[in-house]
């Protein structure tokens, strides 16, 4: 199968969102072929170390989403 990227870029955003879904979902299917790379590895273990020595530093969803309708809304 053949994409063209031009096409693919000129969809409208909703459009394009919803290929990304797609995308991203199609990926559970196959996890064992795409590749991590060391970095991010190391990163999600020395993020889960630190949350295990400190649960505290956990957001709730709640917080979560307050944070990043500040930082969209100001």
């Amino acid at each position: 199968m053949t994409v063209d990227p031009a096409s693919l870029l000129s969809l409208p955003a909703a459009e394009k969102m919803r290929l990304v879904e797609l995308l991203w979902d199609s990926l559970g299917d196959d996890l064992q072929e795409v590749p991590v790379p060391d970095w991010a590895i190391t990163e999600a273990n020395r993020r889960r170390a630190q949350l295990l020595r400190d649960p505290g530093i956990a957001l709730t969803c709640e917080e979560m989403w307050q944070r990043v309708s500040i930082q969209n809304h100001g």
